[in-house]
């Protein structure tokens, strides 16, 4: 989907304010890091996680999102009254039901003409939020959206290890379990809105998506447990990747060199460098947050390009590449011009 009528007002985001480290994390694990006799230390000598943060405790994703909204809601100088949805593309929720949404909805004290509800699709839904608000200000459906995201990961690492502490755990499952160990916490919003509406804003020019749902038994999580199959994980990833990749050089004229900035969901220092490598990116182009922050799921795109937009690093005119994708598998890519 291509737009002629929409931009970005504002991207804002939250970090959490607790650095838990994979070096605490090993310690605690030790017991049966020695019992099995494994020896890499697989979080900061492979997936290149020094750290990553979380909540204090008993922080609802409602919370996170809540705080990250009002941010993104003040840069943007856009009433509150005026925004026409709000989409939450959280992985973590309050509760089954009501959506999370509709509680961060309330926080905020929005209108009642406002739509709300939840969209899910692992990492890749903060894209998909963005794609779905954008279309409906592309048809003059609404004048603003609001995008958010609050991602908690204090409730499955602790999870996680107590079933790694268990002496009954063979190698094969404390692998399994592993990749829960990267995840970490953080929150994100953003303000969309009709680009005549915004003189000052970030045009989105729109967005290629692609599937390969054969794989969706690659990784697959609960909100306290979570299984994954790295290896196969990682290698069909970027054969998705690349071939969305080919269909954003078809959609959007995309030329490598051309655009200045890659703000890549980010995984694990593997997952980034073979993503790079794979699509020919120069890596001084991405910023990347997984050395501190981990993997914090669907706002791990906004997180990043919050970053950059307060390095200084987006100046007026710059082309920005936002490629994700999530465990399903889905893939998307998408451009804004700063």
């Amino acid at each position: 989907m291509l737009f002629k009528h929409v931009a970005i007002a504002s991207v804002a985001h939250i970090d959490a304010p607790v650095r838990l480290t994979s070096a605490e994390l090993n310690e605690r694990l030790k017991p049966t890091i020695e019992r099995l006799g494994i020896r890499d230390n697989v979080l900061e000598d492979i997936a290149g996680i020094h750290a990553r943060r979380i909540w204090d405790k008993d922080t609802l994703p409602s919370e996170a999102a809540t705080a990250a909204a009002q941010k993104a809601l003040a840069e943007s100088g856009v009433p509150h009254e005026k925004i026409g949805i709000l989409i939450n593309t959280s992985v973590c929720r309050d509760y089954l039901e009501p959506s999370t949404a509709s509680i961060i909805h309330g926080n905020l004290g929005l209108a009642d003409t406002c739509q709300n509800f939840d969209v899910g699709n692992a990492c890749l839904a903060f894209l998909n939020g963005m794609d779905i608000a954008a279309r409906m200000i592309e048809r003059g459906d609404i004048e603003y959206a609001l995008i958010v995201d609050g991602e908690t990961s204090n409730l499955i690492t602790e999870k996680t290890i107590e079933r790694m502490l268990s002496p009954d755990i063979e190698e094969k499952e404390f692998r399994s379990e592993f990749a829960s160990l990267t995840l970490g916490s953080g929150a994100a919003a953003m303000v969309m809105g009709r680009a005549e509406l915004l003189p000052e804003g970030h045009q989105f020019l729109g967005s290629v998506t692609r599937a390969a749902t054969e794989f969706s038994h690659l990784c697959r999580g609960n909100l306290d447990r979570m299984i994954t199959d790295t290896r196969s994980l990682l290698i069909e990833g970027l054969k998705l990747a690349g071939k969305t990749f080919q269909a954003a050089r078809a959609a959007l004229g995309w030329a490598i060199d051309e655009l200045d900035e890659f703000v890549i969901h980010q995984i694990s220092r593997v997952h980034t460098e073979e993503f790079c490598r794979l699509l020919g990116i120069d890596p001084k182009k991405v910023h990347a947050i997984f050395p501190e922050h981990g993997n914090i799921g669907p706002a791990s795109v906004p997180i990043v390009l919050s970053k950059l937009k307060e390095m200084g690093r987006l100046e007026k005119g710059k082309r920005v590449a936002l490629l994700g994708i999530g465990s399903g598998l889905n893939c998307s890519m998408a451009e804004v011009v700063w």
